[in-house]
């Protein structure tokens, strides 16, 4: 981005660290986005954002939306797809291995005034975390399902390559336990 230029409205955050096994998990999602990043125009922004936490505060302020591509721990099956929506006090409970960083990146844009309005988090249930390089099987055979869920996720808030300012399922100042999709697991609490 040049200054002077516009931000993107939307920001696609991977999140992980490759030299730890599944924590990488969120960084080959926003790989496989990215090879489609011409269809969204200039309306979305994709970001390998490895493990800086508060270093990209500035990276996600005055951002209609933040679609957040991690690991996600919540017991589920490995390779099982969580999308996470609303996350208002993201760090209350750890589910990623970046949570605090990315709770403290947001708690942090929320006092600066900043908080972008719609906070989305797409993951994939790990197997494993530990040193190493290269995912789980359970791991690599969901990255598919997850790109689907953040394309989805994406296609829900642009319409015709523009943001859709109408769009408020995933009120960033509401915290709902029960606003989540597990795309393998049970339905969804209604």
């Amino acid at each position: 981005m040049t200054v002077g230029s516009v931000r993107p409205p939307v920001l696609v955050l991977g999140v992980g660290n490759a030299l730890l096994g599944d924590d990488g998990a969120g960084l080959l999602v926003l790989a496989e986005l990215e090879r489609d990043a011409a269809q969204w125009g200039d309306q979305v922004e994709f970001l390998d954002g490895g493990t800086q936490g508060l270093a990209l505060l500035d990276r996600i302020a005055s951002r209609r939306a933040l679609l957040v591509l991690d690991a996600v721990a919540l017991g589920a099956e490995p390779g099982t797809v969580h999308v996470l929506r609303g996350w208002k006090h993201a760090g209350e409970r750890a589910t990623t291995a970046h949570e605090s960083n990315v709770a403290e990146l947001l708690q942090a844009s929320t006092l600066l005034g900043e908080r972008p309005e719609q906070v989305t988090v797409v993951g994939i249930e790990p197997a494993r975390i530990e040193t190493g390089i290269g995912v789980s099987e359970a791991v690599g055979k969901a990255v598919g399902k997850a790109v689907g869920a953040a394309r989805a996720e994406l296609a829900e808030k642009l319409v015709g390559g523009k943001f859709r300012r109408d769009f408020h399922r995933d009120d960033a100042h509401r915290s709902d336990p029960h606003d989540r999709a597990d795309l393998q697991g049970a339905p969804r609490p209604g």
